[in-house]
């Protein structure tokens, strides 16, 4: 589960107006003087924003890198065969077109012509193949290869070291210009996995050359990406300069600066002081801020949500379930506890994501998120009774595990318990634990009917496509369903099957509007079931400065490669 948390954010040496991208006429008043905003020059043409929290990136290698800071940097200098626009959908880029066979299994890539490193040296088909190849070498060790690259064929076999390399097996050149791979099984989604950076293409020549320590050498080339690396001086910032090889439109800014900040705090106060362009918004300053105009509020692509074993009594009974999520004024919760910080939702797939159905209802058949008190009590005497307990107090101690550290978790359950309390009379026993330990007790719950009963976790998106959060949490055959759902012995497990099924056929439906309803269709019945009980959708809040024109922002925080063409900095001119 990576962490989306994205800093875009800037300060304000002048008073905002409504920036239209040709700023042609936006003028400012004051005084006896009126000024503009216009395209400063070109050797003002610098971006600076900063990363927090951290003194270094973990990595530049697109094979090896996991953390946000570390692969928002990478997505500047490398590039694949296919990338995210600002929706969030799959688009060409090393590649000019893509088709897939009628086996359904052969994906072939046609590249754009001409294309360089930024050193000036050619990339074609051998380079992209052995970058694939290269990612899921054992000697590479990468953690997400063996995730998002695990549908090539025979992708098991030379991470086990069964086979030296897929070149030549499910990883082709046919020509220079021409990339064919072959996937183990049907699955429509795997384009949106190639945009994942270990997908990314890399310059042989200085991998040979420098080995591991080829990521200290970018400035010599290494990518094909917008940008090349100026200075790289760790522990204090990286620079960034166009790559005048770039085979899209050009970045207008002339240097894109990340220095590293320790605190979110000094990265606040630097942008008040105009040395940065983006800052965090505190949570303590987030109703203040939330008035100032250069505020902004993103939802991303992570949902907070609660589960429940569906072999451990009592969540095994769908209307236990259904009642202990209509209890909850999630409305309540996002504003008392989250200060609006985050958008309560009852989504599994995330708003901002293709495939977001907006037209999702609840458990109680409406869109409502302050809950349902009169239904949830209905539905709780209904659950008691099948379960053969006159009353509450024969239904098991039910106990709530969650990650401590952060007080807002804390206040979070507590209000959870209060309302369970309040609306259903029943008793729920808090049980903070550190992450990891978490973590350990989750994967430990499946299949297994003395697990962990009930739990809060998050997932963040890997790869904006609706299987990620769908089948890749509820089917059988996942690591992820420790819930058990469809594996249970409840009186509903085999409309519960029949739902991951439903999910399995989407995966393999390449026509887009058919596979975007059937998911829907199994989105709503996983919400019926409370095979989670979504609680809010998070938020990135920020500052960002005026005077940075262009960023399209999105669930995903990223820039799209040919993004960086619209991107430019504004200054005041006295007229």
């Amino acid at each position: 589960m990576p962490v989306l948390k994205i800093d875009r954010k800037i300060f304000a040496p002048f008073f905002l107006c409504l920036i239209v991208l040709s700023l042609s006429s936006c003028t400012l008043f004051g005084g006896n003087t009126t000024t503009r905003l216009v395209k400063a020059p070109a050797s003002k043409q610098v971006y600076t924003e900063p990363e927090t929290g951290i003194s270094d990136f973990t990595t530049l290698d697109p094979a090896l890198a996991t953390d946000q800071p570390s692969t928002a940097a990478i997505s500047m200098i490398f590039t694949g065969l296919v990338s995210l626009n600002d929706k969030l959908e799959v688009q060409p880029q090393l590649a000019q077109t893509w088709s897939l066979g009628n086996d359904g299994l052969t994906w072939t890539f046609h590249l754009k012509a001409k294309l360089k490193f930024s050193d000036g040296k050619p990339l074609t088909a051998s380079d992209v193949i052995y970058s694939l190849d290269r990612a899921l070498q054992p000697a590479t060790q990468s953690s997400i290869a063996p995730i998002y690259l695990a549908l090539i064929k025979d992708s098991d076999q030379l991470l086990a070291g069964r086979v030296s390399t897929l070149i030549g097996d499910s990883l082709l050149a046919p020509n220079a210009s021409t990339v064919q791979i072959i996937t183990r099984k049907k699955a429509a989604y795997f384009p949106a996995m190639l945009t994942n950076n270990c997908a990314y293409v890399v310059e042989k020549s200085l991998i040979t050359a420098y080995g591991a320590q080829f990521t200290d050498h970018l400035n010599q080339g290494g990518g094909a990406g917008p940008f090349k690396v100026l200075q790289y001086i760790h522990g204090q910032k990286i620079e960034f300069v166009p790559n005048r090889n770039y085979y899209g439109p050009l970045p207008q800014l002339q240097k894109v600066v990340i220095p590293f900040y320790s605190t979110p705090d000094q990265t606040y106060r630097a942008y008040l002081q105009g040395q940065v362009q983006t800052t965090g918004v505190p949570l303590s300053l987030f109703a203040s801020d939330k008035k100032r105009s250069d505020f902004h509020q993103v939802p991303q692509l992570w949902i907070d949500y609660y589960s429940m074993n569906y072999l451990v009594k009592p969540f095994d009974n769908i209307d236990i379930r259904q009642a202990f999520a209509l209890a909850i004024d999630k409305t309540a919760i996002a504003s008392k506890v989250w200060k609006g910080s985050v958008l309560p939702t009852n989504h599994i797939v995330p708003q901002g994501m293709p495939g977001y159905n907006a037209n999702l209802k609840g458990p109680d058949g409406t869109t409502n998120l302050k809950g349902n008190p009169t239904l949830a009590k209905s539905l709780l005497s209904q659950g008691l009774r099948q379960e053969g307990w006159s009353s509450v107090a024969q239904m098991p101690p039910i106990t709530l595990t969650y990650a401590t550290g952060l007080s807002t978790m804390d206040q979070e359950v507590t209000a959870l318990i209060q309302m369970w309390q309040q609306v259903l009379g029943v008793r729920v026993t808090p049980a903070p634990v550190d992450y990891n330990t978490l973590l350990d007790r989750v994967t430990a719950a499946t299949n297994n009917p003395n697990g962990l009963q009930f739990w809060g976790l998050a997932w963040v998106g890997e790869y904006p496509d609706a299987q990620d959060w769908l089948t890749l949490q509820f089917d059988k055959a996942s690591p992820n369903n420790n819930m058990n759902y469809g594996q249970n012995t409840s009186s509903d497990a085999a409309r519960q099957q029949l739902t991951q099924q439903q999910l399995e056929t989407a995966d393999a439906t390449m026509q887009q509007s058919t596979r975007s309803q059937t998911y829907a269709q199994a989105e709503q019945q996983l919400v019926n079931d409370v095979a989670w009980l979504p609680l809010y959708q998070v938020t990135t809040t920020f500052l960002r400065s005026p005077n940075v024109v262009g960023i399209v922002d999105n669930a995903q925080g990223i820039i799209p490669p040919n993004d960086w063409a619209n991107i430019y900095i504004v200054q005041a001119q006295q007229v």
